[in-house]
Order: C-alpha cells, then structure tokens, then sequence
C-alpha cells in the first residue's frame, strides 16, 4: 500500500491472505462518512424508533430480541456469556477462549495463574486479549509472550473481566449480519462486510512514517496510526517486508472494509442457520468471522467464529468508501425496523422489556470502563 494508483486492485498479501482483491482509489480511499459522529446517522433510527414504539406500544422491544443476553446486547453485554450460550455444535466453530478477572494480586501472581491457565486450556502465545465488556475494537491486543501478557494484565482496570482467545489459523476476516424470526428455521444474511488489515510495503529506503504518509489511505488516518507505532516510525522497513498497521477488525482503528454483499449464498446462510440453532435464543447480530479463502467461505467451510454481537451490531458494509449517504440511512433504518419486529415476537413469547433505566445504568458502566483498558492494536 505504499505506492498505490487509483483504480489499482491489489492482490491478497500475506498479512490479508484468503480474501479478494482489494481495490484501492486514490481518490476515495477513505469514505466521506466513516468517520463522522454517531449521532448524525443515528438521529433518524432515534426517531423512527420512538415511532415504532409508538406503534407497538413499547419502546424497549429492541432489548429483547435475543432475550437470552443481557438487554438483548444493546449494550454492557458480556462476549464470555454470550459465547458461552453455544452448545455442543456451535462449540466447534468458536475460537477457544478462556475469561480472566483482575483481581488486588500481585501482578507477578495474576500472571502465573494466567499462564496455567492458558496451559490447562491449551492455548498458547500469539494470543488476542480483549476486554469481556467493550465494542468496536477497544483494548485488543495481539500479546506474543508472557512479558506483553503481564504489561497486558497490568494496565487493566481492576475488578474488570477479560478474555485470552485462540489466535485464528486464518488470515481473512468479514463481518456477517445474521437475522432470523423466531418460530423459523431458516434465517438471513443481510450483510457482508470484508475487512482488511491495513499495512505497507517496505522498500528498503522509507521510514515506517514515510510510507504511512504516502499511502492513499493510511496517509489521512495518521492520527490513528502514528501514536500507535511511535517507537518504530524512524524504521526504515526492508524491500518488499509487509507491516501491519492495525490489529482489531474495526474501521475506527483504522481497518479497511469493504462491501461484500456480493459474497453471500445460500450455503454460507445454510451453516449459520445450523451453527446459531444450537445458541441459545440468538436472533439477531453481526459475526466476527475469520476464514481461510473467500471461495471456502461462500460454500461455509474453513472459517471460525470469534465473536457474536447482539442488537447494537452494524451492517458494516455502510462504511465501505463507495456506499452513498442514502444508502447508510436507509441500511440502519431497515436493522432498527427488524429488530423492532422481533422485539415484538418475542414480547408475544411472554419475555419482558426491561426500562430505559436499565439500560441507561449500563451504558454508564460500559463507558467508565472502556476509558480505562489498554490501547488497541
């Protein structure tokens, strides 16, 4: 990505192994929209939820959609408890993963139970460590030994849960929207979203800060970039030595997404109508999945799962660079409006819509704790 023309595809590298070509345009490398304040978009899904419930006579259905997580995963929901809901099928196709708590230890002490742990549950370094409590990419890291797991551990808000999963055997990674009604079988992909790693391409004369200004995309993102490779900026990388800028799937850290509508099929919707039958009361949310080529995926093989989020998930594929403002309205209207409508089902299934009180509380917690974690890779 260091040298890239417009209109220019460029090849699937190491780092993005398995997915299609991405397309870069110098002139549009970045969406217009991705990264301007929540509340413009959400503005208009405020309002028509208010209408809807109107209609429905409670505003609060949303947070009952997936009645089996906390406020239906709108917010403050735990992923241990939620990929905990998989049963013995589902099971298969999660990332294995292992909940910790920072406890008042002595760090050296929290360290040692963690790796033992880790040894008892097989998993083994590179491994993700990522908050129980967080969204959008906060406090990710990759830690490669036990010395990143200590500062990991060390820098973590006390009292606060987090997880140390299983490092993906693939590269390619997409985000997968997944509705079904309940009382059916069968549900619906309504979004595909292919997120690539962002890196450049050494040359053997640039700095690592050269080549992030002169990158198409990265160049306007230094503010995201920068702070995060402060001690290697003065780097000069070797010819052709790829280096990742971004860890977390988020475009908000600065990773590249891009609509994959094009990629879904009935096979891929098949297997997750098999996979998600088995998790408890899950109806509604986007997937964080990993998987080997793009071709395997479309046929629903070779992927794992590492995450499953509930009703304050995005089509994502809004923030790829060539979706039009109309079309990022009316996406998340549409979401708001299935949710709404399987709120409503399930309110008729005798589950409970908890208050708007509740739901406040949470956001307050989940805010007070993400100010702490560590920087996301």
């Amino acid at each position: 990505m260091s040298a890239m023309l417009e209109g220019q595809f460029i090849a699937p590298n190491k780092i993005n192994a398995g997915m299609p070509m991405l397309q870069v345009d110098k002139e549009a490398s970045i969406s217009p929209y991705e990264f301007m304040p929540s509340w413009f978009f959400y503005a208009p899904v405020v309002v028509q939820s208010l209408l809807l419930g109107l209609r429905h006579g409670d505003v609060c259905l949303p947070l009952i959609a997936n009645p089996s997580i906390k406020l239906s995963g709108m917010v403050g929901e735990s992923k241990t408890d939620i990929l905990n809901l998989a049963g013995s099928v589902a099971k298969q196709w999660i990332e294995p993963f292992i909940t910790l708590t920072k406890s008042q230890e002595n760090i050296s002490v929290q360290l040692e139970d963690a790796l033992l742990a880790m040894d008892a549950a097989q998993l083994s370094f590179p491994i993700v460590a990522k908050p129980d409590l967080g969204c959008r990419g906060v406090g990710v890291k990759l830690l490669k030994s036990a010395v990143q797991l200590n500062d990991y551990i060390k820098e973590f808000p006390a009292s606060a849960q987090f997880l140390l999963q299983r490092k993906a055997p693939y590269q390619a990674e997409a985000g997968v929207f997944y509705v079904r009604y309940p009382g059916q079988e069968q549900g619906e992909i309504i979004s595909i979203t292919l997120k690539y790693t962002p890196s450049v391409l050494g040359d053997g004369t640039h700095t690592l800060r050269q080549l992030i200004e002169r990158c198409p995309r990265a160049g306007q993102l230094t503010h995201l970039y920068f702070p995060r490779h402060t001690q290697k900026l003065n780097w000069i990388p070797a010819e052709g030595e790829e280096y990742p800028l971004a860890f977390a799937g988020s475009h908000s850290r600065g990773s590249i997404f891009r609509n994959g509508n094009q990629y879904i099929t009935q096979s891929l919707t098949r297997k997750l109508d098999e996979i998600l039958k088995d998790v408890d009361d899950y109806y509604y949310g986007r997937l964080d999945i990993k998987f080997a080529d793009i071709e395997s995926f479309m046929a629903g093989e070779k992927f794992s799962i590492l995450e499953m989020n509930g009703a304050s998930s995005e089509a994502t594929h809004i923030w790829d660079r060539h979706t039009k403002l109309s079309e990022i309205f009316s996406t998340l209207l549409k979401q708001y409006r299935i949710l709404f409508e399987i709120g409503a089902l399930q309110k008729k299934r005798g589950f409970k819509s908890p208050s708007i009180r509740t739901l406040w509380k949470a956001w307050r917690e989940e805010k007070r704790l993400t100010q702490d974690y560590p920087s996301t890779d």
